[in-house]
């Protein structure tokens, strides 16, 4: 008789552990920075990559604002086929130095329009490699509104900053995060992504196959870990259940 709610409680357990698992892939599928780091004071190479979140329609347009607050004075797009980028300029409010010169404006947005026949198809992605330095100094992070547009009029809005302690917003901004730099020739160069933007396509493939499975391990460990406390709790349950009756009778 003690058997029927043990069964009750795994098949509660289960369908816990599934709705879980089935609700982790669409939540990662931001547009985001990779590699999502880099040294403070350097240059680096990083992927804006953009998956495509619509069952029916596919993107033809990505504008990624870069903050002027933290401006950068050395801004290259890699050539992708089938896109043209376009890169505009503003200037500054107070002049930048860099390498002993002055820098009165900087780069304000990249616009990255299709082709004709050419899109980011339902169920696939796409990466817009851009060169960027030198990295501010006085900034933990440099963070990249960016509007994603489908070729049926609609606009996705990655503009949302996140905050510490609080849930991640449904639309999240881009972040690159900057971290000290540990020393080198003086100029901060970060050498791995820089040398990807130079590389074979299997530099750039090895780069994008280790963020993936950087990100989806950090999803798999996620999800066990809630399904083991899931089940712990259903266990846990049962024993007080089995004490309880031990007790009454």
């Amino acid at each position: 008789m003690r058997s029927l709610p043990a069964r009750r409680l795994a098949a509660v357990a289960l369908t816990a552990a599934a709705s879980v698992v089935a609700l982790a892939g669409p939540a990662s599928a931001h547009v985001t920075v990779n590699p999502g780091a880099a040294s403070q004071g350097g240059y680096t190479a990083v992927d804006f990559r953009v998956p495509n979140e619509s069952d029916s329609a596919g993107t033809v347009k990505l504008e990624v604002n870069l903050p002027l607050d933290h401006p950068l004075a050395s801004v290259r797009t890699l050539p992708l086929p089938g896109w043209t980028a376009t890169v505009e300029k503003a200037k500054l409010d107070k002049p930048i130095k860099v390498h002993g010169n002055d820098v009165t404006e900087a780069v304000s947005k990249i616009t990255w329009t299709a082709d004709t026949g050419t899109r980011i198809a339902p169920g696939q992605f796409q990466e817009f490699r851009v060169s960027l330095g030198p990295l501010p100094t006085d900034t933990d992070n440099l963070v990249f509104k960016t509007l994603q547009t489908y070729d049926n009029g609609d606009v996705a809005r990655w503009i949302d900053e996140s905050k510490d302690g609080q849930p991640e917003p449904a639309k999240p901004a881009p972040v690159l995060k900057l971290t000290k730099a540990a020393g080198g020739d003086g100029h901060g160069v970060t050498a791995s992504p820089a040398a990807g933007a130079h590389g074979d396509s299997s530099d750039r493939a090895s780069a994008s196959g280790d963020a993936d499975s950087s990100d989806s391990t950090a999803r798999t460990l996620g999800v066990v870990g809630i399904v083991v406390g899931v089940i712990g709790t259903a266990v846990g349950v049962l024993g007080l259940r089995r004490r309880s009756g031990g007790s009454a009778s």
